[in-house]
């Protein structure tokens, strides 16, 4: 639905806090009841709000799935990543958070709420609200919110008031950033700050971006002093071999090298294992374990070309999770897609003919002089899928069996992406 202007909450909230929540009242009410308001949610709600229209979320009533267990709770925090910058969190969020009558909360990529910490009226409050540990705050849960939105738009989104989809959480206001794994863009979850809507400020969703950028450089140095701990055990490993050699830890992050061109990083199957392995840009390989990773020791010459029989999936079925698998005659192996790499193999998964890098950048970006960005992309996209990708123009290789794996409501397409192509295959969908 097109209107004239949209929702400025920054202007409104400094105004006055009542008055903003009024009018986001009165601009819902009309979303819902399909009318045109006098002026529009801010796009990234908008979004939402039209996802929850499409998948029956009950604007008027709350509704809750089951808590999980403590055992549960417990499991999942130690499986996280998110556990090793709970420090960083907490020192840029809680005092903040105390003072301002709001709560932090960290929740995994399945928005379960694992860790909450802050003012305690405000955690009582929360309490009776449903934002306890081991709830269930997905965006297709509980509607929009400042946990289960940022999962969904990868992107940092502040809900105010009546931007909340679901009317009894119109009280509240909250604030959340995604946080994702350096190592393979993977999405690990979501910080959130939340507090009643009296509490809002418009200077929340710049803190709360910027701590979790900090949590993750501090995932990243972990990353790199992890290799450079693998690389001290690697490196005399490597120099009494003749031949190619190459030590990665178990993400495929290369840490040393010989008899080979150095690479960033290798895609590696899902369960690696002592022995042989296939490997798109190796060929069969003999793995060894090391402490923090693999030896790899390719077979002959590099063999990176797709032969006969070999599969790819590409499956962007998930809201906000996206791989590709390859399948071929020795091996499977999965990798997870950051939301541009997601974009770029859908498209060349749709135009199986090939398209060239200003197409790409058409579809991408609606502007083909972007090809420089596209190329670049590309180069990264190769890293992985090595020889399965030809170029001149760029496509899957003719050999390869390739499978596309979408929503079954095509209008939730890769719900984060604004590429024009994407729009448009959405809006085709839509009745």
């Amino acid at each position: 639905m097109n209107t004239h202007a949209t929702f400025d909450l920054e202007r409104l909230t400094v105004v006055q806090t009542a008055q903003a929540a009024r009018l986001l009242r009165e601009v819902r009410d009309a979303r819902i009841a399909g009318q045109r308001p006098r002026v529009g949610p801010r796009p990234v709600i908008g979004a939402s709000w039209d996802r929850m229209l499409a998948s029956g979320v009950d604007p008027e009533h709350d509704f809750r799935t089951g808590v999980l267990s403590m055992d549960e709770v417990e499991r999942r925090r130690q499986a996280s990543p998110l556990r090793h910058v709970l420090p960083v969190l907490r020192e840029g969020l809680l005092s903040v958070a105390d003072v301002a009558q709001h709560i932090m909360v960290v929740a995994d990529a399945e928005g379960r709420l694992l860790w909450r910490e802050g003012n305690k009226s405000v955690l009582r409050m929360a309490d009776g609200h449903g934002f306890e540990i081991g709830a269930d705050w997905r965006e297709s849960t509980v509607g929009t919110n400042g946990v289960g939105t940022p999962l969904v738009a990868r992107r940092p989104v502040q809900v105010f008031s009546a931007e909340h989809f679901v009317r009894t959480h119109h009280r509240w206001t909250c604030t959340g950033a995604p946080i994702s794994d350096p190592r393979d863009g993977r999405l690990l979850g979501v910080v959130d700050i939340s507090g009643p809507l009296d509490t809002m400020h418009p200077a929340t969703l710049a803190l709360v971006c910027s701590v979790a950028k900090l949590a993750e450089a501090r995932l990243r140095e972990a990353h790199l002093t992890a290799l450079d701990r693998l690389r001290s055990v690697a490196a005399p490993v490597l120099a009494r071999m003749d031949g190619r050699a190459v030590a990665v830890d178990s993400h495929g992050w290369t840490a040393a090298v010989t008899g080979m061109p150095p690479v960033d990083r290798l895609a590696l199957p899902k369960s690696l294992a002592d022995g042989r392995s296939w490997l798109p840009a190796l060929g069969m390989c003999t793995v060894a374990p090391l402490p923090g990773g693999w030896l790899l020791r390719p077979d002959g010459e590099e063999r990176d070309v797709a032969g006969p029989g070999t599969r790819v999936v590409v499956d962007v079925a998930a809201p906000h999770r996206w791989t590709v698998t390859v399948t071929g005659s020795a091996d499977c192996w999965t990798h997870e897609l950051s939301p541009r790499h997601a974009e770029l193999l859908y498209l060349l998964a749709v135009h199986r003919a090939g398209r060239t890098a200003a197409g790409l950048a058409a579809d991408l970006f609606g502007d083909p002089a972007r090809t420089v960005t596209v190329r670049a992309e590309l180069s990264r996209v190769r890293r992985y899928l090595g020889g399965l990708l030809a170029h001149r123009p760029y496509r899957f290789q003719e050999d390869a069996d390739v499978q596309l794996l979408l929503p079954d409501d095509a209008s939730r397409l890769l719900p984060h992406s604004l590429a024009p192509a994407v729009l448009r295959a959405r809006a085709a969908a839509e009745p």
